[in-house]
């Protein structure tokens, strides 16, 4: 049976993960979204506040930078409940299971100890809830369904249109009908960002060598670690062009490797193909196709969470690219030709079942 080593991460994951905390998530939701062990991410926290993580170009960290920090937290605190109040808009006058349900859909982005006072209830009423039973006991109404629909909307940045949508309330516990929600969100505005017409930008006409395609578009690989795809785009910011050079494991459709760079430079395919290897860790053999001129493999990243926005900064849109991969497309978004699965949960059902494949055996 083969197995996935244990993950190994670079220390531009390791210093985006503690980025994440600092901008206001606690520790246990980061860890949770991001698939590591609570103490773990607390341990590269302190590591951080000390000037010792791991990586090029960290400094020791002063008293006065401290200091700012604890003024920034505070801020961000502040403004995190300003954001709660705001995207719980539309909930507020409703009983006490829809606010229970909407703070169900936002615990990977705030703790409960910001929700439950914004909204008036208990963090023990919230829990008692949960412990309660499935959240479809009763049917929704439509105004109920409603605000389920646009919190999620909302959380998956309009990812998701209709189908997925039905496929997604499901996956939380609640009875949904593909014609009622097509339905609420037809009458209400609700859709999936549009995708964008494609452009080639990659140069096939050259005369320089070429590698073989061995993969022959043999797309569909029987095990992880057999096929990896690379793709490379270029997203814009008001500071310039960020590089974001992906590898996906064609398995599970994966991203098990990235890199960023304000420049497309060699080390941005080294750096990619070394994160891979780390979390990884594939047997000789692993087929690696790069794109030649087709359409990108990763042009959902664009579509779903770059297009239609402003990025004032790299450091915006790197965070935004960190969130998208790590949080998103491979622990959330499903896929279609997964048979509406994440990449990690359809990465854990194949390890589950070759594990009861051994026992029979």
């Amino acid at each position: 049976m083969k197995k996935i080593p244990k993950q190994e991460y670079t220390a531009e994951f390791k210093a985006l993960a503690v980025k994440r905390v600092k901008d206001g998530l606690t520790v246990g939701a980061a860890a949770r979204e991001l698939g590591l062990i609570d103490q773990t991410l607390r341990n590269r926290v302190k590591a951080t506040d000390a000037g010792k993580l791991n990586g090029a170009g960290t400094k020791p960290v002063t008293p006065e930078q401290m200091e700012l920090t604890r003024a920034r937290a505070e801020v961000i605190r502040l403004r995190r409940k300003v954001e709660i109040f705001k995207k719980s808009d539309g909930i507020l006058c409703k009983g006490c299971a829809v606010k229970y349900a909407w703070i169900d859909t936002r615990r990977p982005y705030y703790a409960l100890t910001e929700m439950c006072p914004v909204l008036a209830v208990s963090v023990s009423g919230y829990r008692a809830w949960k412990r309660g039973g499935k959240a479809d006991r009763c049917r929704l109404t439509d105004a109920q369904m409603l605000a389920l629909i646009r919190a999620i909307h909302d959380e998956l940045k309009g990812a998701y249109g209709s189908p997925r949508m039905v496929l997604e309330l499901r996956a939380r516990g609640f009875s949904a009908s593909k014609g009622r929600v097509e339905r609420l969100m037809r009458e209400h505005g609700i859709r999936a960002r549009h995708k964008r017409k494609f452009k080639v930008t990659t140069d096939s006409k050259h005369k320089l060598p070429i590698a073989p395609n061995l993969p022959d578009r043999n797309f569909a690989p029987a095990a992880p670690n057999q096929v990896w795809t690379s793709d490379i785009t270029y997203p814009w910011t008001d500071e310039g062009w960020l590089y974001l050079a992906v590898v996906l494991d064609l398995f599970n459709r994966e991203g098990v490797g990235w890199s960023l760079k304000p420049r497309m430079t060699a080390d941005i395919v080294t750096d990619v193909l070394t994160m891979a290897w780390f979390r990884r860790k594939p047997a000789p053999g692993v087929l690696h196709h790069s794109d030649r001129g087709s359409q990108g493999g990763f042009n959902s990243f664009k579509n779903e969470r770059v297009h239609g926005w402003r990025f004032a900064t790299r450091e915006d849109m790197t965070a935004t690219a960190f969130e998208y991969i790590e949080v998103f497309y491979n622990r959330k978004r499903l896929h279609s030709t997964l048979g509406y699965k994440s990449p990690t949960l359809f990465l854990q059902d194949w390890l589950t079942a070759q594990q009861m494949e051994k026992r029979v055996a």
